[in-house]
């Protein structure tokens, strides 16, 4: 789900933190009341509850030296990060509410997100470091979640986007992740279809 990125970030830049997982319906009715919005993920800091996924990755990103150097850095970083979320929204929308559209998705929607995003990566050492260049940002890990979302709906859902296969491949090899990444044996979404 959307904590995904955000235990990436954390595992590979060496912050220990306690992941709690909500184990069923019947936990989750008893404590939703509990969160600002009613929804999880929520990062606890001492007495700072931080809820929605993306003010939590940026609040990491500030505190982690993941937001970017200069202005411009940080408004790209920020507007990628928009972007993949609609790409996120887009595709939410089918596996949750028009599961049956999946093959037209594929083959209409993704590469057309896919295109765009290939662009803008390229924007900064023609995408073959990191979003921001030679620095890594709070937003490698969102697009990496988002491929790692699109390769697992389909394995040829990349293939006409060389860039960000590419990219995806290197990021999955990052030294600090590969403990994580061994161990994942997770549904992407709450419904079960991936």
């Amino acid at each position: 789900g959307l904590g995904e990125a955000i235990r990436t970030l954390l595992i590979d830049n060496g912050v220990e933190f306690e992941n709690i997982t909500i184990k069923d319906d019947e936990e989750w009715l008893k404590i939703k009341n509990k969160f600002a919005f009613g929804q999880v993920p929520m990062l606890k800091e001492g007495d700072l509850e931080i809820p929605q996924s993306g003010a939590i990755m940026r609040h990491l990103a500030r505190k982690l030296n993941l937001a970017g150097d200069t202005e411009e850095e940080k408004v790209f970083a920020d507007f990628f990060a928009e972007g993949l979320r609609d790409v996120h929204e887009k595709y939410a929308h089918m596996i949750y509410k028009d599961y049956g559209s999946k093959d037209s998705f594929l083959a209409n929607i993704y590469p057309k997100e896919w295109a765009k995003v290939e662009a803008l990566l390229k924007k900064h050492s023609n995408g073959e470091k990191f979003v921001l260049g030679d620095k890594l940002s709070y937003v490698d890990y969102l697009l990496f979640e988002e491929l790692d979302i699109a390769l697992i709906l389909s394995p040829s859902s990349l293939d006409a986007f060389p860039v960000l296969k590419a990219y995806h491949a290197r990021f999955a090899k990052r030294e600090g992740l590969q403990a994580h990444f061994a161990s994942r044996d997770y549904f992407v979404n709450y419904n079960g279809k991936q």
